[in-house]
C-alpha cells in the first residue's frame, strides 16, 4: 500500500479521536505497524512529527471550539483535549501569542483577519442576512476519488487543476468538493487540511476513493469570487453558528461546487455544515 494512503489513513484516525487521550502507540497499533516505522514514515511523508501534529491539531480544533462553543466554560474545552485550566492557557499561548480569554473575545468581532492577505480585514454578515439564507436540509453522501492537501488554502485553486489533470478517470460530469478540517484562521500557515474530491461510481475501484458522508447540514448557497468565500465560511462558523440553536456534528465541512469558472475566479457553491 502506498504510504501516503497509510499516512491518510492515521490522520483520519487521530482526527475522529482528538477529545480522547490518544497516543502514538494508539496510531501506529491502529495502522499495525511498529511504532518506530510509523513515526519515521509519518515524518518523511508530512514532514511533522507525529506528536507535534497531534499537538497542533488538538489546540486548532480547541480554538475552532473556543469560536463557536461560546456556551462552554474555556477550562471545559481544555479538559477535552487532555488540558488542565492552567496547563492549557500556557500552551495555547505558546501557539498563538495569546490567552485563550483574549482569543475568544476577538473572534466574537464581526471582522476578521483574512490570513491570505495580511492587509485586508474581512467585515462580516450579521447573523439575520446568513439566517436568511440558511437551509437546513439532507445532503447525499458521495463516494469519491480524493487528494490530501496539507499546505496553505490559497494554493488550492492550482492544486485543483493538477488534481485533475492527473486523473485520467476524472469526468466533466462528476461533482467537486472540498471536505476541510482546518480553519485557516486558527490553523498555523502551510498546515491547513483539506481534501479535494470529484464523485465516481462507487464501483470504481482504487487506493484513494471512499464515501464523505453528508447528513443533515445547514446548507449556504454561495456565489461570487473564489477570493470571497474565506469571509462567507468565516460568518459562518463565527456569527451565525454561534447564535444558532444547532452544533456541528462532526469536525469537518464540505463546500460542494454547482459551477466553476477557474479563468474569471467565479463560483456557485453550496457551503455544508453538518448539524445536530
Amino acid at each position: 500500500m502506498d504510504k501516503s494512503v497509510l499516512i491518510n489513513d492515521s490522520i483520519d484516525y487521530i482526527l475522529s479521536h482528538l477529545e480522547e487521550p490518544i497516543t502514538i502507540a494508539d496510531v501506529a497499533d491502529h495502522l499495525s505497524y511498529s511504532k518506530y516505522y510509523f513515526c519515521r514514515m509519518f515524518k518523511d511523508v508530512t514532514g511533522e512529527s507525529v506528536y507535534s501534529f497531534i499537538k497542533r491539531v488538538k489546540l486548532e480544533q480547541s480554538a475552532i471550539d473556543l469560536k463557536i462553543k461560546r456556551e462552554k466554560q474555556i477550562s471545559q474545552i481544555g479538559l477535552e483535549y487532555g488540558y488542565s485550566a492552567s496547563n492549557y492557557s500556557s500552551v495555547f499561548r505558546e501557539m498563538y501569542d495569546q490567552s485563550p480569554i483574549k482569543f475568544r473575545k476577538s473572534v466574537q468581532a464581526n471582522t476578521i483577519q483574512n490570513p491570505f492577505d495580511s492587509q485586508k480585514q474581512e467585515h462580516l454578515s450579521s447573523y439575520e442576512e446568513y439566517q436568511e439564507k440558511i437551509q437546513i436540509r439532507e445532503v447525499n453522501h458521495l463516494f469519491v476519488v480524493y487528494k490530501r492537501q496539507i499546505g496553505n488554502y490559497i494554493e488550492l485553486k492550482q492544486e485543483w487543476a493538477s488534481f485533475i489533470a492527473e486523473n485520467a478517470y476524472y469526468d466533466e460530469s462528476a461533482i467537486l468538493m472540498e471536505k476541510y478540517y482546518s480553519d485557516p484562521s486558527v490553523a498555523l500557515e502551510d498546515h491547513s487540511i483539506c481534501d479535494l474530491c470529484f464523485t465516481v461510481d462507487k464501483a470504481f475501484d482504487a487506493e484513494n476513493t471512499k464515501q464523505v458522508e453528508g447528513g443533515r447540514c445547514a446548507v449556504f448557497p454561495f456565489q461570487g469570487a473564489i477570493e470571497d468565500i474565506f469571509s462567507a465560511i468565516q460568518g459562518l462558523f463565527t456569527i451565525w453558528l454561534p447564535q444558532s440553536k444547532y452544533q456541528m456534528s462532526k469536525k469537518y465541512g464540505l463546500n460542494i461546487y454547482r459551477n466553476i469558472d477557474w479563468e474569471a475566479g467565479y463560483v456557485q457553491m453550496d457551503i455544508c455544515i453538518p448539524i445536530k
